[in-house]
């Protein structure tokens, strides 16, 4: 068998592979994707493997289709945005697995596939035919993600949900304030997992240039959040320390928090004693550094309570606002704690370009998505179509199944 990607002679049917979407080569043209999963951690590393240029087939259930399709409000002028935030530059078609004449589209597709990505419970798609090993015999340089919540051995039974990992893996129990524990504001254990999961993609298909053999990657969200988890996890791994929950405050680094000034909160970031120095002389306390309770990062960590108390009699005197541009004068890493409206203004001030407009399938634009997150030089011109229509490309994608190889 070939190292190389499977390199199909039509592949340009496909809207991603139109020279007029890309600058240059894509780092995935020519690499097919077989995209099973649905919600969010799934959808997410095919996005990003879409986004590289790479074609993602989208399987979803006729009649509903990927469970986010109905996760509304809110919605924009063309779906619910939850299933748009994770969905475009993809092709969807509608097949009924329990369905023989479906379920062999379904063969023929990850017969011809580079990657495909599931997230049916354990043991889902093999019972249908589609596991790796019925599969890697058909097609040896198959590269085969599979997500799970608990993975599949003892855990093979437990429903994969977000916020239950987010509670059960730890994460909960350094999250919100010592009184009372939170999830985070986004689905951050699916976001993790999908970032792994496209990074060990990636991988796997890197190996098989050399090897021709694909391989079965098994990824769950509690093995992702607890990779995640770095100083906080390590406390417990190598000092037998359990963090706790402590609100905006750090558990190592003083002041790493949010001080109130005289209107609101402003986010303060203190790296070393040097940055700390120069902070109390910019908020008139200059003794502060030479006291022997907060001359040191470890002494600061200690006498937390105290310090605070100092900090914020003294911000209580101006607007936030004006401490802000008076600490990043100094050089001094602060902010307001804006909303992500404001954060997308910021972004676009500083020339990041967050934000994209997408394309619909004659060229119109249907709104606006955050970029893919690289920035590459020279630079590439990532493909922007819009998320698919539930089963808008079943016709088309079917008679190119049935076209011989």
């Amino acid at each position: 068998m070939s190292a190389t990607p499977h390199l199909h002679p039509d592949r340009v049917a496909s809207p991603l592979s139109d020279p007029a979407t890309a600058e240059g080569h894509l780092p995935l043209d020519g690499v097919l994707v077989a995209d099973f999963s649905r919600v969010l951690a799934g959808p997410l590393a095919t996005m990003t493997l879409a986004d590289l240029g790479a074609r993602v087939i989208k399987v979803e259930r006729p009649g509903t289709g990927d469970d986010t399709r109905s996760w509304s409000p809110p919605s924009s002028a063309t779906g619910a945005t939850y299933f748009e935030s994770v969905n475009r530059n993809k092709e969807s078609v509608c097949w009924d697995l329990s369905d023989q004449d479906d379920l062999e589209k379904a063969r023929r597709l990850a017969a011809r596939a580079d990657v495909l990505v599931e997230n049916f419970k354990p043991g889902g798609l093999a019972a249908l035919g589609l596991g790796y090993e019925e599969l890697s015999a058909l097609n040896p340089g198959l590269v085969y993600a599979s997500i799970s919540g608990f993975g599949d051995a003892g855990g093979a039974h437990l429903p994969g949900y977000d916020f239950i990992v987010q509670a059960a893996g730890g994460l909960m129990s350094i999250t919100g304030t010592p009184e009372l524990p939170m999830k985070a504001g986004v689905a951050l254990v699916d976001v993790l997992t999908a970032k792994d999961t496209t990074i060990a993609v990636l991988a796997a298909l890197n190996r098989r240039q050399a090897t021709g053999r694909g391989a079965h990657l098994k990824l769950n969200l509690l093995s992702s959040l607890q990779g995640a988890l770095a100083n906080q996890g390590q406390a417990w791994l190598g000092a037998g320390v359990v963090p706790s929950r402590m609100g905006n405050d750090h558990p190592s680094i003083v002041p790493y928090q949010l001080l109130d000034c005289q209107d609101r909160p402003l986010a303060v970031a203190i790296g070393n004693d040097g940055q700390f120095r120069r902070f109390v002389e910019a908020l008139g306390l200059p003794a502060v550094a030479d006291d022997e309770r907060f001359a040191t990062n470890s002494q600061r960590v200690a006498h937390r309570d105290e310090l605070r108390g100092l900090l914020e009699q003294a911000l209580g005197r101006h607007p936030a606002a004006e401490w802000r541009d008076t600490l990043m004068a100094a050089g001094l890493p602060c902010a307001l704690v804006g909303g992500i409206d404001e954060g997308v203004d910021l972004a676009q001030g500083l020339g990041l370009d967050p934000v994209v407009e997408l394309t619909g399938p004659t060229g119109e634009v249907t709104g606006r998505q955050f970029r893919h997150p690289t920035q590459w030089d020279p630079p590439l011109k990532h493909p922007r179509l819009a998320p698919p229509a539930l089963g808008q490309d079943t016709e088309s994608v079917n008679a190119w199944l049935a076209r011989d190889h």
